[in-house]
Parts: structure tokens; sequence; C-alpha cells
């Protein structure tokens, strides 16, 4: 083979990398795009809610069982398999005296009680959000989802995503204390 069909064979090349170097740049801008959004969220009141309390239907779970002490707020469900991957975390922070708080999202009762018994509960109260309407007004769509209220019911940080031991002790711990040496 001569050079210049191998030139012309590599040549063909040149517009698929082109191509392929330009969607990885958009898709790289949308991505740092849409993590450095401003959650509307933080830095305001957590929206009012009522739920049915997962383990027990005719109790109620609201705004109000958060005020009066900085509280951790996480949106999960049985079927979320990295919900079930992050519960040990959540049980590391209910353990260093953090209250945990859920809201089971798009869930049966069944089946997120059901995962509660494979392992600790981490949670002192769970809301029961079978539609998930709850956790749309706070601005969880999908799952998991953390928030850290104050005492005060303001949503002082929200994570998209399972929590990772970096995140937990470089962002939401020194924040978790900070709330609850003001109180």
């Amino acid at each position: 083979m001569t050079e210049e069909p191998k030139r012309r064979s590599w040549l063909v090349f040149v517009p698929v990398l082109a191509l392929i170097a330009v969607v990885g740049l958009l898709a790289g801008a949308l991505v740092w795009n849409i993590m450095n959004v401003p959650e509307p969220l933080v830095g305001r009141e957590a929206p009012a809610f009522d739920l049915p309390q997962l383990h027990d239907p005719n109790a109620r779970f609201t705004r109000e069982d958060l005020v009066g002490k900085p509280a951790l707020v996480n949106v999960w469900a049985s079927w979320c398999a990295t919900c079930v991957q992050e519960r040990g975390t959540l049980v590391q922070l209910r353990r260093m005296g953090i209250p945990v708080y859920g809201f089971n999202f798009q869930d049966t009762r069944e089946q997120a009680i059901a995962s509660l018994a494979r392992g600790e509960d981490p949670f002192s109260l769970v809301g029961f959000d079978p539609r998930g309407l709850t956790s749309a007004e706070w601005g969880a769509h999908a799952t998991p989802v953390t928030f850290l209220l104050d005492r005060h019911g303001m949503v002082r940080f929200k994570h998209v995503g399972p929590l990772h031991a970096d995140l937990v002790s470089r962002q939401l711990l020194p924040l978790y204390r900070q709330l609850a040496s003001e109180t």
C-alpha cells in the first residue's frame, strides 16, 4: 500500500474524531451546568407536608416533627439500589446522634417495610409518599436525595445521589455541627 491511500484512510477518521470531541465538550458543559445550578430550596424554609407514617398509617409525619433541632431528611425507595447501599452511611449518622428522617418515594408500604427490616433502620420517622408528590415539592424527583435542615426548618444543604464518606466528612458533618452549636 502506498503512502497516499494510507493518508486518505486516516483522513476519514478526522471528522469522526472531531464530532466525538464536540459531543464530549457539549456533554461536559451540560453536566457542569446541571451540577452547578443553584438549588432553589437551599436557604429557604422546607415545604410543609403531612404524610402518613410508613410503619403506622394512622399516625402523621409533618414538617413540625423536623423543627427544634437540626435534622437530616433522606428521600429513598426500596427499589433503589443506591438507597440500599447508602443506608449504612445513614445508620452511622444516626449512631452519631444526628436525627435521620425519611420520605419513602413511589414505593409500596409492604416493600418499604420489608426493605428496612433487612438491616438496621436508620430513620426516626418515615413518611410514606407513594406518589412522590411531597418529595417532588422538596425538589426530589429521583432517589436518593438528602437534605439537612436547621432547627427552624430551613434547608441548609441538599445532595442528589448517595452520600459518600468524603461528602459526609467535608461538608455534611461540619455543617451539622455548626447548626447544632447554634441551638
